[in-house]
């Protein structure tokens, strides 16, 4: 597939590359600082730019077979750049017909807040993810009221580990609690499988060991 990897360069974009690469797809990794793409490849191409500058986001997305949105920041940031961001590559998606979008959030956005731990749901997400959440929640939205073909990712926290495959996705109320653990590599090996399997489509499932 032709892919447009948005984020590229994040902890968990460097992973959807990497790996996207090694399956012989055909990656084009967006970046503000496009110099962070660390290794050069036949299948890659780096594209400099900016997801508020819509003009720029349509530009990569046109012609594409799919995009990944991995857009990050730090955890207090308030800026909102995940949500801006996402809107500008929802509309460009909708005017240039692309329609696969597998989109990166967390675990606790939506209505998967209701399957946190107690601790979670009262101290850490108030106190620590507050700004992470107000984020991701109208990221979530957006792309939940497109007319896209979308898979929304939501892992538990990040660390550090290796590509395992054995991950659990999916998570309703009454399932063996999730360890709400997950490394980079596991959830970019998920992010991938979503682009061309429908079992999560129009779904936001959690992942977490």
């Amino acid at each position: 597939m032709k892919l447009v990897i948005f984020g590229a360069t994040g902890k968990i974009g460097r992973h959807l590359t990497e790996q996207a690469l090694a399956q012989n797809h055909q990656v084009t990794a967006y970046a503000r600082n496009p110099e962070k793409v660390e290794k050069p490849h036949k299948n890659l191409t780096i594209l400099k730019g900016d997801v508020l500058d819509s003009q720029s986001v349509e530009q990569a997305i046109k012609g594409q077979d799919g995009v990944l949105c991995a857009i990050g920041m730090p955890l207090m940031n308030k800026d909102k750049l995940r949500s801006k961001g996402t809107s500008n590559i929802v509309r460009a998606m909708e005017k240039t017909g692309v329609k696969r979008l597998v989109c990166l959030s967390a675990f606790g956005a939506g209505d998967s807040k209701e399957l946190l731990p107690f601790h979670y749901k009262f101290l850490i997400v108030p106190l620590l993810m507050r700004h992470l959440f107000a984020d991701h929640n109208p990221q979530e939205k957006l792309i939940t009221a497109s007319s896209l073909d979308w898979v929304i990712a939501r892992p538990g926290n990040f660390i550090k580990g290796v590509l395992t495959g054995a991950y659990r996705h999916g998570f309703k109320a009454g399932d063996k609690a999730p360890k709400l653990k997950i490394s980079h590599e596991d959830v970019a090996d998920f992010m991938l499988k979503q682009l061309a399997d429908d079992t999560y489509l129009h779904q936001a499932p959690g992942l977490s060991y």
